[in-house]
C-alpha cells in the first residue's frame, strides 16, 4: 500500500478527548497534548463544532487553545485531538528485544564506526590473558629477588618478599570458557616486609601497539581492565598502569571478598592527557598486579588518577599475600581494552595466540613438541651452517640460548648463530665431522629465542 510522509503505525491509536470548564471570562485554555495548529483538533461548544482559524472561533498552538470569545459558564465545551488518530511511534526505552529484530536486518553498513563499543578484533591489549601458552614450562620456582618470565608474556617480579612458586593451573572459573589460570603459591612466608619489599606480576606493552590510546592528547581514551581472581587470602590488592615513557602511574584497588571463590573484577582508568607514548617496539605501558609491598610503596595516598610517579602513593592499603605459606592465588581472563566498560573475554584460536606470544619468545625444540630438520651446507671441515625462518616476526633481534644437547649426524657439539633478523636466523653448528651433515635435536634439546620487552 502506498503512503505519503512517515510510514504509519501498525494500527490507529485511540482518539483523545479533553473536556473544559468555561467560567464566562476565560479565553485561553491549556491543552493536554501539544498541537501544530488549530487544525489538529476539533472543538465543540454545546455540541456544536466550532470553526478553526484566525478571525474564527479559535486558534491553537503548542498546548495553548485561544477562543475569540469566552464561552459562558453554563456552556459545555470539549476538544477531540485529530493528530492522535494516526502517528508513528517511538519505542519506549528498553522495549525492543532481540526477538523483535528480523535475522540479518542490521547490516554493517547501517552501523556507524565505533557505534558498538569494544567490538573490534584484537581489542584485548593483553597477550595470553587466558594463560594458555606456556613455552618455557608450567612450573617455576621463583627467586627471592629478581624478575622471571613464567607463562608467556607474564613477568613475575619479587623483591625480598617471601618466596613463591608460579605455575600454569587448570583451576578456572566455571562456565567461562577458560582452560588455564596462573597460580601463585607462597613457599616461604614474610609477614613483616621491609620498606623496599614487593611482589607483582608485570605485563609489558609495546608502544607501537597502543598508539590508538591517544595518550597525552585531549582525546585520550579510557581503559577498562577485567580479570578473574581467586585466593584463600581475602583483602585488598592493587592493579596499576605504569607509563614507562613518561614515568606516570595510576593505581586502583580491588577486593577479594570471598575466600577460595572465583570473582570477576572490573576496573576503569580514565584517559591520561599528559605524556605521549613512544611509537616504537619498546615497552611503553606496563600492567602491574601487585600482591604485597613494604612501606616505601604504602605510606602515602593512593594515586587513583594519572600522576607523576611517587612510590609512596602506588600501593596504599595493599594486603600481603606472602604472610603465610598457606596462601595461594589464581588469576586468568586478563583483558585490557579501550572504553569504560568490560566486554566478554576475547578468546583467540591457539595458533593466533601462540604466534602473538612467539613475537617475544620462541622455543624451538622437542621440549616444545617440535622436531625441526634444518637444511644447510658444510663450511670448512667442522662447521655446518643452516638458515631457519621464525614462525612470526619477532620484536627485535633475539638472544639465543641452547637447551639440552643437540646432535649433528652422529656427532655432538656446540651451537651458535652468525647472522640474525627478526624474521630469521643463521645457525652455525660445530662438530667433528666433515662434509654434508644434518642436524636434529633429541628429547632434551632445544633453542630459545628471547626478544622480550
Amino acid at each position: 500500500m502506498a503512503y505519503i510522509g512517515n510510514f504509519p503505525a501498525e494500527k490507529y491509536t485511540t482518539f483523545s478527548k479533553q473536556t473544559f470548564t468555561p467560567d464566562g471570562s476565560t479565553t485561553s485554555f491549556t491543552l493536554d497534548f501539544s498541537v501544530a495548529n488549530e487544525n489538529d483538533l476539533e472543538l465543540f461548544v454545546n455540541n456544536v463544532r466550532q470553526e478553526p482559524g484566525s478571525g474564527k472561533a479559535y486558534t491553537a498552538s503548542g498546548t495553548t487553545l485561544t477562543m475569540s470569545e469566552a464561552p459562558g459558564s453554563s456552556d459545555t465545551m470539549y476538544a477531540v485531538f485529530q493528530g492522535k488518530a494516526v502517528q508513528t511511534v517511538t519505542p519506549a526505552s528498553n522495549s525492543v528485544t532481540s526477538a523483535m529484530i528480523v535475522d540479518n536486518a542490521i547490516t554493517s553498513s547501517k552501523i556507524a564506526s565505533g557505534a558498538i563499543a569494544n567490538q573490534s578484533a584484537y581489542r584485548n591489549l593483553i597477550i595470553n590473558g587466558d594463560m594458555s601458552i606456556a613455552q618455557r614450562g608450567t612450573s617455576f620456582a621463583l627467586t627471592a629477588s629478581g624478575a622471571t618470565y613464567t607463562l608467556d608474556r607474564m613477568r613475575h617480579i619479587t623483591t625480598n618478599l617471601g618466596a613463591f612458586t608460579a605455575s600454569q593451573s587448570t583451576d578456572v572459573p566455571t562456565g567461562q570458557g577458560f582452560a588455564n589460570s596462573y597460580k601463585i603459591d607462597c613457599t616461604t612466608a614474610d609477614a613483616s616486609p621491609y620498606a623496599t619489599d614487593s611482589m607483582l606480576i608485570q605485563i609489558r606493552l609495546e608502544g607501537q601497539n597502543i598508539q590508538h590510546l591517544k595518550k597525552g592528547t585531549s582525546s585520550a581514551e579510557s581503559l577498562t581492565l577485567s580479570f578473574w581472581v581467586k585466593s584463600n587470602k581475602t583483602g585488598t590488592y592493587i592493579a596499576e598502569l605504569f607509563d614507562r615513557d613518561n614515568t606516570r602511574t595510576i593505581s586502583k584497588a580491588y577486593t577479594i571478598d570471598s575466600a577460595n571463590t572465583w570473582e570477576k573484577k572490573t576496573i576503569t582508568y580514565e584517559g591520561d592527557t599528559t605524556g605521549t607514548l613512544d611509537n616504537d617496539n619498546n615497552a611503553s605501558l606496563d600492567v602491574h598486579f601487585w600482591f604485597g609491598a613494604g612501606s616505601d610503596y604504602t605510606s602515602g595516598t593512593l594515586s587513583t588518577v594519572w600522576t607523576t610517579n611517587v612510590s609512596a602513593n602506588r600501593l596504599v592499603g595493599i594486603s600481603n599475600l606472602a604472610d603465610d605459606t598457606a596462601n595461594e592465588l589464581y588469576i586468568t581472563g586478563i583483558q585490557l581494552e579501550v572504553g569504560t566498560s568490560a566486554s566478554d573475554f576475547e578468546f583467540l584460536p591457539y595458533d593466533v595466540n601462540f604466534s602473538r606470544c612467539a613475537r617475544y619468545f620462541y622455543y624451538l625444540g622437542v621440549g616444545n613438541a617440535q622436531c625441526v630438520w634444518l637444511t644447510g651446507y658444510a663450511s670448512g671441515s667442522d662447521w655446518m651452517v643452516a638458515n631457519y625462518n621464525f614462525p612470526t616476526i619477532m620484536r627485535t633481534n633475539s638472544s639465543l640460548t641452547q637447551v639440552g644437547t643437540w646432535s649433528y649426524g652422529n656427532n655432538s657439539g656446540s651451537i651458535g648463530f652468525s647472522r640474525q633478523s627478526p624474521t630469521a636466523t643463521t645457525f652455525g653448528f660445530l662438530s667433528s665431522g666433515a662434509g654434508q651433515q644434518y642436524a636434529y635435536n633429541p628429547s632434551d634439546g632445544g633453542v630459545q629465542f628471547d626478544a622480550e620487552l
